[in-house]
């Protein structure tokens, strides 16, 4: 290995083993990482999460589980990044911690569960863009003219420029601070206007709907919403952002995350649900009420913080790309930008044309936290800690991971289930290519 493929582990007077990439790394501020992250929580998707977790959970349940998925969620983050230089390398992707710790087959694996999760974020946040792209639209026209589909196809567009652009997670600088204002527009529009609401509507009814069994599977997808909204199936990827003392740094982006990071988050689930109960749309600013002008704002801010978001849960695959095909050095020079153009061109379109196919937002996010968040959050990070640490574990704390393993791995096949028969329903309920 090249020397300047190692470093001084600061502090430890340790030589890390850095692995080849064709992004920057150990360039950011804890700060910086604490905003890509906060980024992820406070997206356009935390318009949905009244609609879809408190909805179906109701009160009690609701409030209780999400305020436990913070805390279960804050805690597997950590094993994560304590496992960021795990035997004398810096683990700069998910898969290559858990090819370290388990070998090949883990790798593979790791790599394909990462990448749907990813894949299927993306296609949420394109759903989202468009969704939000057709609020505007219909503010102003009531022709219907044009489609859900047709605003989803705009908003890939919209995505796929941004992509060429920015080329690596470090170049958003600025643009952490844009998404941060785009953010704090929507959520306190959806706070204001649901709050005025919310005093002058009647009594809401809170009640859970459905028959015995349809409650069953949609509090269970509900369960599967709940990890999702702490989705960190990339940790490595933005700890290897980090300056160095990077674990010392990466606890202090978490610990920001997850206490003033969430608080936006929680105000607008929780003040949206109560201003409009069982009848809460899975998209909060459907069921608003305010001037045109307002209304059009938190839309456009959510449509642009999208695609920003989009690019932070996409870039793991573009350094893939970008590493595989040795795209180094200057962004705009011809070759580089011609080969973003193919391949990030083409990864959004091909997301774009699912996210169009089959624009069910709720149930993206259900399955997307069945199959990939749960094993990749929870059940990966506590195996991962638990075998590297094995040696250092009592008996109890061995028994704690071994539990955690277990009791996540029975969630996520009940969630998988009940996300897989939500998409069955809605696909006799709904034609492909849906106008929703």
């Amino acid at each position: 290995m090249n020397s300047k493929n190692r470093i001084n582990n600061v502090g430890e007077g340790v030589d890390i083993e850095i692995p080849d990439t064709a992004h920057q790394i150990s360039s950011d501020s804890w700060f910086q990482a604490a905003f890509v992250l906060t980024t992820s929580i406070n997206s356009a998707y935390v318009l949905g999460y009244s609609g879809t977790v408190m909805v179906p959970l109701g009160w009690i349940g609701g409030v209780v589980g999400l305020i436990l998925a913070t805390a279960i969620s804050l805690y597997a983050n950590t094993l994560v990044a304590k496992l960021h230089e795990f035997g004398g390398k810096r683990h700069i992707r998910y898969r290559d911690l858990a090819g370290f710790i388990y070998g090949r087959k883990a790798y593979c694996l790791t790599w394909v569960l990462q990448y749907v999760n990813l894949f299927m974020i993306n296609c949420g946040f394109i759903i989202l863009a468009g969704s939000a792209l057709k609020a505007v639209y219909v503010l102003f026209r009531d022709d219907h003219a044009m489609k859900l589909p047709h605003f989803i196809a705009i908003a890939g567009l919209i995505c796929a420029v941004f992509a060429i652009g920015i080329p690596h997670l470090s170049a958003l600088g600025i643009w952490l601070a844009v998404s941060t204002i785009l953010s704090l527009i929507y959520i306190v529009v959806a706070i204001v206007l649901s709050v005025k609401d919310g005093v002058k509507a009647p009594s809401r009814d809170y009640e859970i709907q459905g028959s015995p069994l349809s409650k069953l599977f949609t509090i269970t997808g509900a369960a599967a919403t709940l990890v999702f909204v702490f989705n960190t199936g990339m940790l490595p990827e933005i700890q290897a952002t980090v300056k160095q003392p990077v674990v010392k740094n990466m606890m202090k982006a978490l610990y920001f995350q997850f206490t003033v990071g969430v608080l936006p988050m929680f105000a607008v689930v929780f003040i949206g649900y109560w201003a409009y109960g069982s009848s809460t749309s899975p998209y909060l600013l459907n069921n608003v009420n305010g001037p045109l002008w307002v209304k059009a704002l938190a839309n456009i801010s959510a449509i642009l913080q999208s695609v920003i978001s989009l690019h932070i849960f996409a870039s793991p695959t573009y350094e893939y790309m970008d590493t595989k095909f040795g795209i180094k050095g200057n962004p705009l020079a011809l070759k580089n930008l011609l080969f973003r153009i193919m391949a990030r061109g083409g990864y959004i379109a091909v997301s774009t044309l699912l996210s169009a196919l089959l624009p069910f937002l709720g149930d993206f996010m259900s399955l997307a936290g069945a199959v990939s968040t749960f094993p990749l959050t929870f059940i990966l990070a506590n195996h991962m800690y638990y075998k590297a640490k094995n040696n250092k574990l009592n008996t109890l704390q061995k028994l704690w991971h071994w539990l955690n393993v277990v009791f996540f791995s029975l969630m996520s096949v009940a969630a998988a289930i009940a996300a897989l028969r939500l998409i069955a329903l809605d696909s006799k309920n709904f034609h492909v290519f849906a106008d929703l």
